[in-house]
């Protein structure tokens, strides 16, 4: 097999309505979108949200990594990561950069799988045939108050998830307690409840003030309470409270994360494949993880997320968005997205391939 194309572009899908979490307001979801193609005719395809920069990630990839990967067997994956991240880590050891090997890297498993008329999850260790999801949302619009919150979640748990996820902190402490006492209200005790601050609290103090309020409430763990950069800090708030802290959403290589769980930062760790480096060091990051049994958690993309959880032994579970909540909206280019059955789990894809196939027509609809 031989790489002959490696094309890269963004693409922009609008939201219905401005969608807020704890420190940022978005009115639409940006992707970069990468395929490797081969001499006899397979493909593979690679994404990342963007964040306003997907445009960067596309430009990255072809201008950076397509020359060192055209010409090359797509199998190769372990070595070609090295090349890829060795040849341009003096520019981007960290987020643009690192996404963009996350998109080429994604497609090269594509094609491997596809090489070897295996569906992913299979090729890589066949561990379960289905995981768990949990209904992820909770977040912030104009005039949403409370009753709108519970119906969100009784849907979710209507659903068959078992889990819920919510965002805290663009409020004050105790207008974010009043929202997580509602929704544990309105899901029961017997439901898990999960929080997330994405990084919002700027203190040890101010964090652990906020999520000690929270535990009469009974949360399972709460998502980046500091800005992930503050490692020791994050030590200090999971040290300080009866839940644990989870994070990774952000984070980089497999050395970021022995560097979270070795100070102990972080007691659930939940790598994004899209941008972490790619499946190659998504793999190493969950076995290494497993090593400690520390479970992982991944962030969003259940598409390709769900493959990859199904491999390994130390898998938590599958964060999954509806697309009628209206805040990730990558559903609407996925040819047959993934969804969680009645139970709340998510079938593994069984076709050759991590099986997202993109639809060409919504692409070019959405291009940037």
């Amino acid at each position: 097999m031989e790489i002959t194309q490696v094309e890269s572009f963004p693409i922009e899908l609008p939201l219905e309505s401005p969608v807020s979490f704890s420190n940022r307001t978005l009115t639409y979801r940006d992707h970069a979108i990468t395929y490797v193609r081969t001499a006899d005719g397979l493909e593979g395809v690679g994404y990342s949200l963007g964040y306003e920069g997907a445009h960067l990630v596309a430009d990255a990839v072809e201008s950076m990594l397509e020359p060192i990967v055209l010409g090359e067997d797509p199998r190769d994956t372990t070595r070609l990561w090295r090349e890829m991240y060795d040849g341009n880590v003096q520019i981007g050891r960290m987020g643009v950069m690192l996404r963009a090997i996350s998109t080429v890297d994604m497609a090269l498993w594509d094609l491997k799988a596809k090489a070897a008329d295996q569906p992913l999850y299979k090729l890589l260790g066949g561990n379960s045939e289905s995981v768990p999801s949990y209904g992820s949302g909770g977040y912030y619009r104009d005039e949403k108050g409370h009753e709108a919150l519970r119906g969100e979640v009784r849907r979710y748990v209507e659903e068959g998830h078992e889990v819920v996820k919510m965002k805290v902190g663009r409020l004050s402490v105790d207008e974010e307690v009043e929202r997580v006492a509602a929704v544990r209200d309105e899901v029961g005790s017997e439901t898990t409840l999960l929080l997330d601050a994405n990084g919002v609290w700027e203190s040890t103090t101010e964090a652990v003030r906020a999520c000690r309020a929270f535990e009469p409430y009974d949360p399972y763990f709460i998502e980046e309470p500091v800005m992930i950069d503050r490692v020791e800090t994050m030590a200090e708030v999971n040290d300080a409270i009866d839940y644990p802290v989870a994070t990774g959403e952000l984070e980089g290589t497999r050395h970021n994360f022995a560097r979270l769980n070795d100070t102990g930062a972080a007691t659930i760790l939940q790598p994004d494949v899209t941008v972490c480096g790619g499946i190659t060091e998504w793999l190493r990051i969950a076995n290494y993880a497993a090593t400690y049994d520390v479970p992982i958690a991944p962030h969003y993309n259940w598409n390709i997320h769900t493959s990859l959880l199904g491999a390994i032994d130390n898998g938590l579970w599958i964060e999954y968005f509806y697309r009628d909540m209206d805040v990730k909206a990558f559903d609407d280019v996925v040819a047959e997205p993934l969804a969680p059955d009645d139970d709340g789990r998510i079938a593994m894809p069984e076709e050759p391939g991590h099986g997202v196939t993109l639809d060409e027509d919504a692409l070019e609809e959405f291009s940037a």
